[in-house]
């Protein structure tokens, strides 16, 4: 059996990490390099970093942050945030991430997904996910959450895996910074709709919370933010609770 994964979400806004809820109301939260140090030697098993900053310099401004982190940690970590291009990926696996992170591109532009696979391997592929339920249907949303499509998350998650994504982020919107746990339904559907593994991600805010997600909710990894950079959950601790309660993990 895999271990399941405990990741600290890193995003980032003007080289700064924020942390807010519902994708709105956005605090400082620390350096994001430092606290990347800090999860790392905390026993976090990878790192997800998200530039939210929209900026004419990204590509480069993403490259020199990927090789700031990577001088400073010892663990995976995948960096995502206005990737548009296999050039834009070349750029950051060359200057030290593991994984690279696309949403709003991928969605424009599907076949996206399958030239950075054939490019450079499913496994360096993470397809982020951002969805709301609405009219009894959950759909995936672009630009942070701000703009709604009429495309259902199922679907999609299973095309992005046809295409060659090696992993699935999801985000249930409406969990999102509510800390009132994840959505375990719908993540669980998603698993069990795809052979590649998903990444939970939107409403943590009790250990129990992680141990729900990775049992109810059939998710291979859960991805936090708020309760790891304001210290409310050691992950050390948090480990050793998911142990006990019989899920498996790195320790």
């Amino acid at each position: 059996m895999f271990a399941k994964r405990i990741i600290p979400c890193l995003d980032i806004k003007d080289g700064r990490t924020v942390k807010g809820g519902n994708f709105v109301n956005l605090r400082d939260a620390g350096d994001p390099v430092e606290l990347g140090a800090r999860y790392s030697e905390a026993g976090a098993d990878e790192l997800v970093f998200l530039d939210i900053t929209a900026t004419h310099e990204k590509r480069k401004t993403l490259a020199q942050l990927a090789r700031e982190i990577a001088r400073h940690l010892n663990i995976p970590f995948t960096i995502g945030g206005g990737i548009r291009s296999v050039e834009d990926v070349e750029v950051l696996l060359n200057s030290g991430a593991d994984k690279i992170s696309i949403n709003s591109a991928a969605v424009r532009q599907p076949e996206l997904i399958s030239e950075m696979a054939k490019h450079f391997g499913s496994q360096f592929v993470v397809l982020a996910v951002d969805a709301k339920f609405v009219d009894n249907e959950w759909y995936v949303h672009l630009n942070g959450g701000r703009i709604k499509t009429d495309i259902p998350l199922l679907p999609w998650v299973k095309e992005a895996e046809d295409r060659g994504a090696g992993e699935i982020l999801f985000t249930s919107m409406d969990h999102d910074g509510t800390k009132a746990g994840f959505a375990n339904d719908i993540t669980a559907r998603v698993s069990e709709s795809l052979s590649i593994p998903v990444i939970a991600s939107g409403g943590a805010g009790t250990m129990e919370h992680f141990k729900d997600v990775f049992t109810t909710g059939k998710a291979d990894a859960g991805l936090a933010a708020s309760i790891f950079h304001f210290k409310e959950i050691e992950i050390i601790d948090l480990k050793q609770y998911l142990q006990q309660e019989g899920v498996v993990v790195r320790i």
